[in-house]
Parts: structure tokens; C-alpha cells; sequence
């Protein structure tokens, strides 16, 4: 009877010991992280978006320099696609950066209310959102933010549907 309990008992104690593993090394990540980590986690999310933004190739220097001069007073745009084309707000990013916009990384929605391609603006910010709307095309419209739109608070929405 005592050989039978034997083997029960291994396992047991296997699994606690694993377990006590486990947690000591969260134990430590977590104050890894908490030794390593920003004071201000935000700051740090902008750092390292300005970081991805600036080491993003474009296909020409010269025109994205010329470019870039020509659109340096507009916000940052963030592109959503609220369509069915895959790949479309990156291509359309793609396309702004080109012009010299500084862009977010591009992004998806799901709304049923945007049908048409639509650049939202804040106060003080429809000069930019009519010179984007026009680089972009005829068929895009220019709308005040709505109040329920919270994304990109601190830059240009441009919302596309279609190419």
C-alpha cells in the first residue's frame, strides 16, 4: 500500500515545484519591468512612434524633403480604413507620407455611418483638412469631428472607404 501513495506524492510535489518556478520568474519580469520601465508610459508610446515614423523609408528623398517643407504645419494624420479593401490605409498612409505628411500608423474601424471617404477636422484645423481632402481627391469630404469619433485625439483623421 505505501508503494502506491509513492507515486502519487511525485507528481504532487513536481507540480508545486513547477508551479513556485512560474512564480518566480513573473515575480522577477515584474521588477524587471518596473526597474526598466518610463515614468510616464505615454511619453514613451510617442517616443517610440516618432521613432517608427522618422526610420520609414519613402521612395524619393528629394520629393519627400520638398514635400515635407510644403506640409510641415499639419498635424499628424492617422488613416482608418472603414471599407472592405484590405491593405487600404496602408497604401493611402503610404501615399500621404510621400507627400511629406507626417502619418500613425494606419488602422481599421467598423462603422456603418461612414460611407465615403472623409477627413475630420477640429477647431482650427480645416485649412489642413481641405489641403489633405485635395491631395487626396475630389471624392473625399471634409466634416467636423464628431464628438463620438475618439480616436487620433491629437492629430487629423482621415477616414477611407474606397480607392
Amino acid at each position: 500500500m505505501n508503494a502506491d501513495r509513492e507515486p502519487n506524492r511525485l507528481p504532487l510535489r513536481a507540480g508545486a515545484m513547477l508551479l513556485l518556478a512560474v512564480a518566480v520568474v513573473f515575480i522577477g519580469l515584474g521588477w524587471h519591468s518596473a526597474a526598466t520601465g518610463d515614468e510616464d508610459p505615454e511619453a514613451g508610446l510617442e517616443a517610440a512612434q516618432s521613432r517608427v515614423s522618422a526610420s520609414t523609408p519613402t521612395s524619393s528623398a528629394a520629393a519627400t524633403s520638398a514635400a515635407s517643407s510644403e506640409n510641415s504645419s499639419t498635424k499628424r494624420l492617422c488613416v482608418f480604413n472603414a471599407g472592405s479593401v484590405a491593405g487600404l490605409a496602408g497604401e493611402v498612409t503610404d501615399e500621404l507620407k510621400a507627400k511629406g505628411y507626417r502619418t500613425a500608423s494606419p488602422g481599421n474601424i467598423s462603422s456603418g455611418t461612414i460611407t465615403e471617404n472623409t477627413v475630420f477636422y477640429d477647431d482650427g484645423d480645416k485649412t489642413d483638412a481641405d489641403k489633405v481632402a485635395g491631395d487626396l481627391g475630389d471624392d473625399t469630404s471634409v466634416d467636423p469631428r464628431p464628438s463620438s469619433f475618439t480616436q487620433c485625439t491629437d492629430g487629423i483623421p482621415v477616414i477611407v472607404v474606397t480607392r
